[in-house]
């Protein structure tokens, strides 16, 4: 185990619930797009990005299209074959078309830019909000120190977990628990949803 890992543990372990919850689940692994396009329409279509979905809204959608991976070049033909036949909220057809309109105007390396750069360059198109913009650090970009605060399901786990009090400044309670992570802020967050999961299949 390199020294860095050793570090990460190091500070996931101080934490009494992330260290029971390490030592019963095996680390989480997230097999990434590395795809920011792809994974923000999965984001505005299905209200969820889609390696945490249930439903496979967004890939039940690119498979009626044949496709694979979603970009500018054939999203014509997932807008015939996939999304003619659903209803959409006239607020969702626009910010799939502002995304569309940004990513043809801006070629962007993600991987190159800092947190800050991506967050700015994202919430510039209307109707991408921090949830949305943070799911992508998270995930698609795999940043290693983000933390949704804003995410429904981990404030419900944070809230089980450590017996939070839901009424009274929970955003400063659980950012005041995340604190204590360092900079894993990422692999705990996983962890923790992880462990959703987890204890549904029991």
């Amino acid at each position: 185990m390199m020294i860095h890992d050793l570090k990460i543990k190091h500070n996931l372990e101080s934490d009494e619930v992330l260290k029971n919850i390490i030592t019963i689940i095996p680390e989480p692994q997230i097999q990434s797009t590395n795809d920011v396009f792809h994974d923000l329409i999965s984001c505005i279509l299905e209200q969820q990005i889609h390696y945490r979905s249930t439903k496979k809204i967004f890939q039940k959608m690119l498979d009626k299209a044949s496709l694979e991976v979603l970009s500018l070049d054939n999203f014509a033909q997932f807008e015939e074959k996939a999304l003619q036949n659903i209803s959409l909220s006239i607020n969702k057809y626009e910010t799939i078309e502002r995304t569309i309109d940004f990513f043809k105007t801006n070629k962007i390396v993600w991987q190159e830019l800092e947190n800050q750069q991506i967050m700015a360059k994202l919430s510039s198109i209307k109707g991408i909000g921090k949830w949305t913009i943070d799911m992508i650090l998270l995930y698609t970009l795999q940043r290693p120190n983000v933390f949704p605060h804003d995410d429904f399901h981990l404030k419900e786990i944070m809230v089980n977990l450590y017996n939070l009090d839901p009424n009274v400044k929970l955003k400063t309670q659980m950012i005041d628990i995340s604190s204590g992570w360092g900079e894993c802020n990422s692999l705990a967050v996983k962890y923790l949803l992880a462990w959703k999961e987890f204890n549904k299949k029991k």
